[in-house]
């Protein structure tokens, strides 16, 4: 059940961007500044998954230290 939780909110996500997207280019000048703003963001995001995700120490603290 809570993984088609997950899968469903990542659809309307999904969703939801592109027409965020599909928005700031048809605002084509101004939009170009939204546009950038959602890739700028993206980059980051994309970072901080690389970085958690090649952290060993953070694995290790979250399969061994008491809940």
């Amino acid at each position: 059940m809570e993984n088609i939780g997950y899968i469903l909110l990542a659809i309307v996500a999904a969703i939801w961007l592109v027409m965020v997207i599909a928005g700031t280019v048809m605002a084509f000048p101004w939009g170009l500044v939204g546009l950038t703003t959602i890739a700028g963001f993206g980059f980051l995001f994309a970072k901080v998954i690389k970085e958690r995700l090649e952290n060993k120490e953070d694995d290790h603290y979250s399969k061994t230290v008491d809940k």
